[in-house]
């Protein structure tokens, strides 16, 4: 008798919380997402299937938009990956070190997500240009202007990103844990391959792809130290509001629709491996 009372029960759905109004949130969580992400999304693959397949695969196969999206995903992952490196180098400091000003320095990160990306472009075009304090330094090398110019802008957008994103955890690994390993005869460069990185292997991925997705679709602060030429510096963006300048409005949205289709599967192999990375050091 006890195991038929107690079948039933198997069966049922289990309570998330104490607190009710799971129904009711879960219905809005859902129309919130359909309305904010999934209706927009199915729109843009709608008004590119106007195409069909032969425009959408002439505009894929067009010159000039594979070498916008090859501009674009190029100097996203090359400041991406230079983030990473210094974005670890500015946590370790500010969660390692006491001196004068850290404050302010901690404080100067976030610049990039208060500052108009518009202002932030402005201001390293002004810098980087032939006649710039930096870029006359340079000469007759070119910074502005060029690919180079952009990974300089998305470098600049993307730090916060990796430092807000290692420096939590960098603060959860104990002191302690370094000085056992000096302790125990392991040098600094053992030290940090050996036990910091592991520990930050999983941050340090969601940082490189939180800098990588916002490197990928960013505008404003590129599109003045571009410099916006065709086949060199033509960002995948610049050459979306082209086509919507034009009235191609399926032209456009196939564009995103490739842009969007290859992000979804770069960090779709960027989260398979953080997750494998979470298993492996064991911090899932």
């Amino acid at each position: 008798m006890t195991n038929i009372a107690t079948a039933p029960a198997r069966w049922r759905m289990k309570q998330p919380s104490i607190i009710p109004g799971f129904g009711l949130t879960l219905g809005f969580s859902l129309a919130y997402l359909s309305l904010i992400i999934l209706i927009p999304i199915a729109g843009l693959f709608w008004r590119s299937a106007a195409l069909g397949w032969g425009g959408f695969l002439s505009i894929l196969m067009d010159e000039r938009t594979l070498r916008a999206l090859y501009v674009s995903f190029g100097t996203a992952f090359v400041a991406a990956a230079v983030n990473v490196v210094f974005g670890v180098v500015v946590a370790w400091v500010l969660t390692r070190y006491n001196f004068p000003g850290r404050r302010l320095i901690d404080a100067m990160v976030d610049l990039p997500f208060a500052l108009p990306t518009a202002v932030a472009g402005i201001a390293l075009t002004a810098i980087y240009a032939p006649q710039g304090w930096v870029g006359s330094l340079f000469m007759p090398f070119r910074i502005a202007f060029t690919p180079l110019g952009i990974v300089i802008a998305l470098i600049f957008i993307g730090l916060p990103f990796v430092v807000r994103t290692v420096q939590p955890v960098m603060e959860e690994i104990d002191h302690e844990v370094e000085e056992a390993a000096a302790t125990l005869g392991a040098n600094r460069f053992q030290t940090i391959t050996q036990i910091l990185l592991p520990a930050l292997t999983p941050a340090l991925l969601t940082g490189f792809a939180l800098a990588f997705a916002r490197g990928v679709g960013e505008y404003g602060s590129v599109i003045f130290i571009a410099g916006n030429i065709p086949y060199v510096s033509e960002i995948a963006p610049l050459l979306i509001v082209i086509k919507l300048e034009e009235f191609n409005y399926a032209g456009a949205t196939a564009i995103a629709t490739i842009m969007l289709l290859i992000s979804f599967a770069m960090l779709f192999v960027i989260n398979l491996i953080q997750a494998w990375s979470r298993r492996r050091y064991g911090n899932a």
